[in-house]
């Protein structure tokens, strides 16, 4: 009887915990260029609040998608602060959530075996040995579409275009230009600035007059049963060595303020 109850204790115990570590986390989905700056992030909040955060990375577009059609994020980066705005406007984010984090850039990354010459920018993809050429898919990746803008702005795109290797994010384009699949990828600078990248190539950032800015924004999702966890989140993504954080890792990051 006495082992019976005991077991009986453990088991509701251990349901209790489970559910409690349930109550403390919260499922943020974010963009790909946050990879690993936001895993940076999250450990930090860990330390200092005790809950923990589900961080689930893809494109931008994408997610915007899957939050219209109710997929259970808490939170949402978006590398674009057009998707995040449209789901405000709709009623689908928790009211004066919306927040404005930071601004990316884009730059051209090769290999360190590579015998391209990167001090000639966004020409370097015209090399007759260039082949393939890694960006994200424009249709829905934002750095995918500031990709595009570069290369039209030096009038390379149509002269380059048949080269392009769409990923699916900025990050599955990173990877294939890490992994040998294409000869050069214009990427996120902060994953260029990552450390699987800085050691394993070069980079050199792509002028920001050649795109429109990247402004990235996060919100809370109306839909959430974790409000008050994520609300602590984006407190603590807006104090000033957040900000320090991302911009080590190439954001542009303006005071911090709410916009």
């Amino acid at each position: 009887m006495n082992v019976r109850r005991l077991s009986l204790i453990t088991v509701l115990a251990v349901a209790f915990v489970s559910q409690l570590c349930a109550a403390q986390e919260i499922t943020v989905a974010a963009a790909a260029d946050l990879q690993f700056a936001m895993q940076d992030v999250a450990a930090r909040f860990e330390k200092e609040t005790g809950k923990t955060v589900k961080l689930i990375y893809g494109s931008s577009g994408n997610f915007f998608q899957q939050i219209q059609n109710g997929a259970p994020f808490d939170m949402f980066f978006s590398a674009n602060l057009d998707y995040p705005k449209k789901l405000e406007a709709a009623g689908l984010t928790e009211p004066g959530s919306y927040y404005q984090y930071a601004r990316g850039k884009i730059a051209i990354w090769v290999p360190k075996q590579s015998k391209l010459d990167l001090s000639s920018g966004m020409q370097i993809l015209l090399d007759p040995s260039v082949t393939k050429i890694a960006v994200a898919n424009s249709q829905h990746a934002p750095y995918g579409q500031a990709a595009v803008a570069a290369m039209q702005k030096e009038n390379i795109y149509e002269k380059v275009k048949d080269k392009l290797v769409l990923g699916e994010n900025i990050s599955q384009t990173a990877s294939f230009v890490v992994s040998g699949s294409a000869d050069v990828g214009i990427v996120a600078l902060s994953l260029a600035l990552s450390p699987n990248m800085k050691d394993n190539g070069r980079y050199a950032e792509v002028p920001a007059g050649d795109y429109p800015p990247i402004e990235q924004a996060c919100v809370i999702v109306a839909s959430s049963k974790k409000k008050e966890a994520a609300r602590q989140f984006l407190a603590f993504v807006k104090t000033a060595p957040i900000g320090d954080l991302l911009r080590s890792y190439g954001f542009d990051v303006q005071g911090g303020s709410a916009k």
